[in-house]
């Protein structure tokens, strides 16, 4: 049994300057705007001053810092009495130890080790002696140590003392259940599982019963009492078995709208026994962007990035990104797995593991249910180390023929680690030919997708997951919606854009490659940007990359080079870069409303990031987390609801209009949003169309490549057929009697167009 699903959702990142009440202040104009549900970013109780929510430190407790329990009941209330959904972010996988004596849990395991009744919680390999915590600046900083009462103190970090507090502080510390480290030998010998390569996140072992009804009790408690209606599961791949979880978590909540924070590859499925309505929508976002690129940018963008010195094999970069982290950055985990193979010396068992999950073409496997990954994983592997043959076979043996043993289990865990730091948190950062394709679950190297291949898609999803969650933006999309918008022309003007690039880095160099094209691409997709946001995102991007400062070993003086490079733009390139700023705008607003169009009436619950129902142009976190000019949106709403038609200009108010019709739509008239059909304009211009009708009485029109659309001269004769009967195209509020319709008439105010029948 699935859920009962929202007709839209709103993701609003609570944090404690934006709390419970903060929402709810925002309701109303949610409601206004045609919203189905409010979705927030998780509440439970997380470290001090934490600005996201998702270092939970206690699942007991809505969050005090956003108000607390009588605050989370005034959001809920008020919700109820709009009539509208409650969506919460929940984390399963891992719980925040940053702040020790935040987490009473861990608190507890550090104070009283092995004997903690909550010692099972977290993933700790006992047979390893103390809990090794890496805190310490570097090995010989014990001497930092002192005692305060009954705690050891470290700087900021305190720590329980069991026993007497006798002796030096490095001699108690000697008597403790815990050993503070420094962070390179806790790369290498942790012995708890964390969250990817965080090791002040520790990961929960959900999969044990009394530990699941612990740290969900509380919000199934509110899924009962009827105050949250969904749920959105983050990080999937680190559970232990997610299809068990899964299911638990359906018997707990049988009513409940479930979607769940798993990258699929293009291609991929969900497995079919997970009893969730869908994915958090990055499947769709690839898609809805993929047809907006035009795939002759692809030969003059590859011919750039090869010229700057960029490596432009994708599974070359991708595969040297994903060993660097299996061999320097999650070594700790790649050993714990290699000493579970069993009759093999760990010498061959290290690298064995390693070249396995490097060699996945998705996250993780699900054995036993759905195999052909870890198949194929294998199969790259013996082909890359045929020298490892032996060691990989008695791998494939061991996990195939108990695929819920403790190897399978610790291997596919930890495969989805590997991908992710290799894939979205280094390559993408490396591999910058075309940045916008750099989004999560996305593929770099496939430089868009056809019309025919488009709706086939989309045609899928209706078919097969009609309640998962579409979305353009989210708190982890390497940038806007509207930002990788404008981007998608560069596809259509590729060489007036590398002829450029050329001629501006002659003048205003960063000196590697990679991040040089990056940074180009940022500005005219970005701007105009403040230097403190482009600065402090450069030196993320290059940290993230991991090729010439990393954020463990910075390097100082490129890092200087990055700081001053704006200021270096400006006075050389800056009217130039300003110009072809000027140029493409246009033409991204022009993609910004079609995707969006596509994304709010195509199949799935379509979800709207905060803020982004105005243009938004914000670049990777904490860049998208910034505070919403909330004031400035109900002032446009309520110029839209008296009557106002806006122009597409920089105020964003016509993508504004998009949104509010589109969702008051679904949110008012669900009926229509049923099924999916292609429709085929005709005439000289059709491929430019994107044309679908939803039930037999609504279809949406989108324009794709504007830039091409207006060097042929535009529309000209082309047509849409509309079945009989007169129809009134929502967002402008014309009425249409006839077929075919011409759609130079029927676009000439927008790039899209909502046809309602009747």
């Amino acid at each position: 049994m699935t859920g009962d699903a929202p007709a839209s959702t709103y993701r609003l990142q609570l944090r404690p300057e934006f709390g419970f009440a903060d929402a709810r202040d925002q309701v109303k104009y949610l409601s206004d705007l045609g919203v189905g549900a409010a979705y927030v970013s998780p509440v439970l109780d997380a470290t001090p001053g934490s600005t996201h929510g998702y270092d939970v430190t206690d699942p007991r407790l809505a969050r005090p810092a956003l108000g607390g329990e009588p605050a989370r009941l005034g959001l809920a209330d008020a919700l109820r009495a709009a009539g509208m959904g409650f969506v919460v972010d929940i984390v399963p996988n891992h719980m925040s130890i940053e702040v020790e004596t935040a987490n009473p849990f861990w608190w507890d395991v550090l104070d009283k080790g092995r004997a903690s009744q909550f010692a099972h919680w977290f993933d700790i390999d006992w047979s390893r002696g103390r809990i090794l915590v890496p805190v310490l600046g570097s090995a010989d900083d014990l001497d930092a140590l002192t005692v305060e009462g009954h705690e050891l103190v470290y700087h900021d970090h305190r720590f329980p003392i069991a026993g007497d507090v006798d002796g030096t502080p490095q001699e108690i510390h000697d008597r403790q259940n815990y050993e503070l480290v420094d962070w390179r030998r806790g790369n290498t010998e942790l012995n708890y599982r964390r969250f990817f390569d965080i090791t002040t996140l520790a990961a929960v072992s959900v999969e044990k019963q009394d530990v699941f009804k612990a740290v969900h009790g509380e919000v199934l408690r509110w899924v009962e009492d009827g105050d949250v209606t969904g749920l959105r599961i983050d990080h999937p791949d680190g559970l232990a078995d997610p299809t068990v979880y899964m299911r638990r978590l359906r018997e707990a909540a049988p009513y409940a709208w479930i979607v769940v924070e798993k990258i699929l590859h293009p291609g991929e499925s969900l497995p079919a026994s997970w009893p969730v309505d869908g994915t958090t929508g990055y499947d769709a976002l690839g898609e809805i962007f993929g047809v907006l690129v035009d795939p002759a940018g692809e030969a003059p963008m590859t011919a750039l990035a090869a010229e700057t010195g960029q490596d432009t094999d994708y599974a070359a970069v991708e595969e040297n990104a994903r060993r660097l982290v299996t061999d320097n950055i999650l070594v700790a985990e790649v050993r714990r797995i290699a000493g579970l193979v069993e009759g093999v010396d760990p010498v061959f068992a290290q690298p064995a593991v390693a070249e396995t999950m490097i060699a996945f073409s998705v996250y993780r496997s699900y054995l036993p249910e759905v195999g052909e990954s870890w198949t194929r994983a294998i199969a790259t592997a013996k082909e890359r180390r045929p020298d490892l043959a032996v060691a990989l076979d008695a791998l494939d043996r061991q996990v195939t023929e108990h695929p819920t043993g403790e190897l399978a289990t610790r291997i596919q865990q930890t495969s989805g680690m590997v991908v992710a730091k290799g894939t979205e948190d280094t390559t993408f950062y490396r591999y910058t030919r075309f940045v916008a394709l750099n989004e999560v679950g996305g593929s770099p190297d496939r430089f868009g997708i056809g019309l025919d291949e488009f709706h086939r898609l989309a045609a899928a999803r209706d078919a097969h997951a009609p309640a998962t969650m579409t979305t353009l933006t989210t708190h982890d999309t390497k940038r806007s919606e509207d930002t990788r918008a404008r981007m998608a022309v560069l596809s259509e003007l590729a060489d007036d854009f590398a002829g450029a690039v050329r001629g501006w880095s002659q003048e205003a160099g960063l000196g590697e490659p990679s991040l040089e094209l990056l940074a180009w691409q940022t500005l005219v997709g970005a701007g105009p940007i403040s230097d403190e946001r482009l600065v402090d995102y450069l030196l993320k991007a290059a940290r993230e990359s991991k090729l010439r400062t990393t954020w463990t070993e910075p390097d100082e003086a490129f890092e200087q080079q990055i700081r001053d490079w704006p200021a270096r733009v400006r006075e050389t390139v800056g009217d130039q870069v300003d110009a072809f700023v000027a140029h493409i705008t246009a033409a991204g607003w022009h993609n910004s409303l079609s995707q969006k169009l596509i994304q709010l009436t195509s199949p799935g619950v379509p979800d709207v990031y905060q803020g982004t129902e105005l243009w938004d142009f914000s670049l990777v976190d904490p860049d998208n987390r910034r505070p919403v000019d909330y004031a400035q949106r109900r002032h446009l709403l309520a110029r839209i609801a008296d009557g106002e038609v806006p122009p597409v200009d920089a105020s964003g108010a016509a993508k504004l209009l998009l949104v509010h019709r589109a969702l008051t739509l679904r949110r008012d008239r669900p009926e229509l949003f049923r099924g999916y059909r292609p429709l085929r304009a005709e005439g000289p211009a059709a491929d430019h169309a994107i044309a679908y009708g939803r039930s037999e009485d609504l279809v949406a029109v989108a324009t794709r490549l504007p830039v091409g659309l207006a060097e042929a001269g535009g529309w000209g004769d082309t047509t849409l057929a509309l079945d009989a009967g007169q129809w009134t195209d929502v967002l402008t509020g014309r009425t249409l009697d006839g077929t075919p319709v011409r759609l130079a008439s029927l676009l000439d105010q927008y790039p899209v167009a909502l046809l309602v029948r009747g």
